[in-house]
């Protein structure tokens, strides 16, 4: 699964520079529309200072702070020794030269996320709902989907697209409330002169990347999400050779109506299945940042007894009616010929 790591180390590069390039230039529209003349400028180096600073959070302090989103405490070894050797096994099976440290989180709604910038410093945390309604073989189906995500640098990955959210999210959110209370103050916008048909043009077109922006991002940062819950899928099954243990955990997590404490659109995909539902509500019917649960479902176990990458890729296309390959074609290759 190294090539699947590999490109994932490039893909995290290739996004760092992208959302790089539109928070600059959230800043300079921002900035040129509200202040004018230098203002631009003055917004490039606020959209770069706050990125850098959320950055160095994301790298620092990541992990502890979906920790204490999700009130994760770390599991006793002796309480929950089933599970730590479930993480043990898995992490053998995956090649994992470190051991993940395991967190329990005290909720009765069933779920797990993976977290950490490297191996090295990965947690797997499940909840007590979770360990309550599973049996070891849907246990080690979640585990391993989890440490899938640590050794495909998935977590990596999806941390640094929550800090480019947040980046935008909070630019945008600055620039709607200073509108706001300018026009309650009678400010006109630009403070540099200039103003003109010009300047209102920019203010419209700032006003509309204020709004649009934060959910054209959000989209992409789901859509990234739910193909790297697919691939997962299919390493968990690789690593586990049940896709059956899989495939039941999702089926009684889908069915589950118990609402995930500490869970928020920020953190959401991180999670194995969307914590985020409205009272009453089974997971399954809202897959914005996820997968439909019952198409995950429909593939593990369309690939019968086979576990391979293979296999899960047929069944994928298969369930889907989809020609897209969720697996990349070099790794498949490489495991039939391993």
């Amino acid at each position: 699964m190294w090539e699947i790591a590999r490109k994932n180390r490039y893909r995290s590069m290739v996004l760092l520079m992208l959302m790089g390039v539109i928070l600059v230039g959230l800043g300079y529209i921002f900035g040129g529309a509200f202040i004018g003349g230098d203002g631009a400028y003055i917004g490039i180096v606020f959209a770069l200072l706050l990125y850098f600073i959320l950055l160095l959070v994301a790298f620092a302090g990541g992990k502890t702070i979906m920790l204490r989103m999700g009130n994760a405490k770390e599991a006793d070894k002796i309480k929950h020794q089933q599970l730590y050797n479930i993480v043990e096994e898995m992490r053998l099976a995956a090649g994992m030269p470190f051991m993940p440290k395991v967190y329990v989180i005290e909720d009765p709604a069933p779920n797990a996320f993976a977290a950490g910038m490297t191996p090295k410093n990965s947690v797997v945390a499940v909840t007590t709902g979770l360990l309550e309604m599973s049996n070891r073989d849907e246990l080690q189906g979640v585990v391993a989907h989890e440490i899938s995500h640590i050794i495909n640098r998935d977590i990596r990955y999806m941390t640094i697209a929550t800090i480019m959210v947040a980046s935008v999210a909070i630019m945008s959110h600055i620039f709607l409330r200073t509108m706001f209370y300018s026009s309650l103050s009678g400010g006109g916008g630009s403070r540099g002169g200039g103003g003109g048909k010009g300047q209102i043009i920019m203010l419209i077109v700032a006003l509309v990347f204020a709004i649009i922006a934060p959910i054209l991002i959000q989209m992409l940062y789901f859509s990234l999400s739910r193909k790297r819950e697919y691939l997962a899928d299919a390493s968990a099954a690789r690593l586990t050779r049940y896709p059956e243990g899989l495939a039941s955990a999702l089926e009684k997590i889908g069915k589950s109506t118990m609402d995930l404490k500490g869970a928020g659109k920020a953190n959401a995909p991180m999670y194995i299945a969307n914590p985020l539902k409205g009272k009453g509500k089974k997971v399954r019917n809202l897959s914005s940042t996820h997968p439909p649960l019952e198409n995950r479902i429909k593939i593990l176990r369309a690939m019968g007894n086979g576990h391979s990458l293979l296999n899960y890729q047929q069944a994928y296309q298969s369930v889907t009616q989809k020609k897209s390959s969720v697996i990349p074609s070099s790794t498949i290759a490489n495991e039939t010929k391993g």
